[in-house]
C-alpha cells in the first residue's frame, strides 16, 4: 500500500513538470462542429479557429490513393452508398457530401467532396501539424509513405494514429522517425468493475507495436492511477474527443500532450483566457523509454 502510494506521488510530480506545456488543440476531423467533417472547408476553418493541429480519417481506394472519410462506406454522407476500397478516386470525388449536423442554408461549408491525403497535407500551415487516423489495413502503410514523401510536409508535422496494432507496427518498421500513437477505448466492457483494456494490458500492446504513446478515449473513470504505468515507462499521452474545457483541463492536469476536439475555438479560447501559454512540447526521446521494442 505504502509502494503504491509512493508511485503515485512520483506520478504526480512527473505530470506537474509538463504542467507548464499546454497540450496541443487537435481539431477533431477539422472544426466538425461547424463544417462537414473530414473536408477541406472543415480543415481550412479549424486553421481559422487557432487549431495546433488537425486530425483526419484515411482510406486506400481501389486506385491506390488516399482518401479522408471516416466511414468505410459513404452512404452517411451522400448517395450513391459506395464501398472505399472497393471505388476508384474520381467515382468517389464525384459525390456531392452533406453533413446531416450542419445547416446547408446559410453558407457554402455545407457542401463539400471527398479530400485527398494529398489535399489536406496541402493545408497544414508551418509549425502546424496532422494527426492521420489510418482506417485501412496495413496495406496502406507503403502507399501513405510514398504521399507524404511527396509532399512537402516534414516528419515532425505528422503523427500517425490507429486503432489497428498491426498499423502502428508496420509504420515504425517501415519509418522509425514518424510519430506513430496507438488509440484505444477503455470502458467497462464486462460486469467487473475494471476498465478494459487495462493499462498494463495497453502497455505490452505498446512494447509489442513499438507505438510512442497510447491516445485514449476520455472516460470519466479514467485517473492517475490508470495513467501511472504510461508516465512511468516514458510513452506519450493523449485523448479524445473533448469539447468542455472542465474536461480538457482535467486532462491537461493528468498529463496529456494533445486534446482532440470538435470545438477547436472553444478550447484555444478557454486556454487563452486562462494563460496556459504554449511552450514547446518535448520531445520524448524512444531510445530511453522502458522496455521498448525496436
Amino acid at each position: 500500500m505504502v509502494f503504491s502510494q509512493f508511485v503515485v506521488r512520483i506520478l504526480l510530480i512527473t505530470i506537474a513538470m509538463h504542467a507548464s506545456s499546454r497540450p496541443l488543440i487537435v481539431a477533431h476531423r477539422g472544426a466538425s462542429a461547424d463544417a462537414p467533417e473530414n473536408t477541406l472547408p472543415a480543415f481550412q476553418l479549424a486553421w481559422e479557429q487557432g487549431a495546433d493541429a488537425i486530425e483526419g480519417d484515411f482510406h486506400l481506394t481501389r486506385d491506390r490513393k488516399i482518401v479522408c472519410i471516416h466511414n468505410p462506406t459513404t452512404g452517411e454522407y451522400a448517395t450513391p452508398n459506395l464501398t472505399v476500397r472497393k471505388s476508384k478516386l474520381a467515382d468517389l470525388q464525384a459525390l456531392t457530401l452533406r453533413s446531416p449536423h450542419i445547416d446547408p442554408t446559410p453558407s457554402p461549408l455545407a457542401a463539400s467532396v471527398i479530400p485527398t491525403l494529398a489535399e489536406v497535407l496541402a493545408t497544414v500551415p508551418q509549425g502546424k501539424k496532422l494527426y492521420i487516423e489510418i482506417k485501412s489495413s496495413s496495406k496502406i502503410v507503403r502507399h501513405l509513405l510514398k504521399e507524404i514523401d511527396s509532399s512537402d510536409i516534414s516528419a515532425s508535422q505528422l503523427v500517425i494514429i490507429a486503432f489497428s496494432g498491426r498499423v502502428v507496427r508496420a509504420i515504425k518498421r517501415q519509418r522509425p522517425s514518424l510519430k506513430a500513437i496507438l488509440l484505444a477505448t477503455p470502458r467497462y466492457r464486462t460486469k467487473g468493475r475494471n476498465l478494459l483494456p487495462s493499462s498494463q494490458q495497453l502497455l505490452i500492446e505498446l512494447r509489442r507495436t513499438g507505438a510512442d504513446g497510447v491516445s485514449l478515449y476520455a472516460h470519466p473513470d479514467i485517473d492517475a492511477t490508470y495513467l501511472a504505468p504510461f508516465h512511468e515507462n516514458n510513452y506519450e499521452l493523449h485523448t479524445w474527443t473533448i469539447d468542455d474545457p472542465h474536461l480538457a483541463k482535467k486532462w491537461f492536469d493528468l498529463g496529456a500532450l494533445s486534446i482532440t476536439t470538435n470545438k477547436p475555438e472553444t478550447l484555444s479560447s478557454w486556454m487563452s483566457r486562462h494563460k496556459k501559454t504554449r511552450v514547446a512540447q518535448p520531445e520524448k526521446p524512444m531510445a530511453t523509454r522502458a522496455g521498448k521494442i525496436e
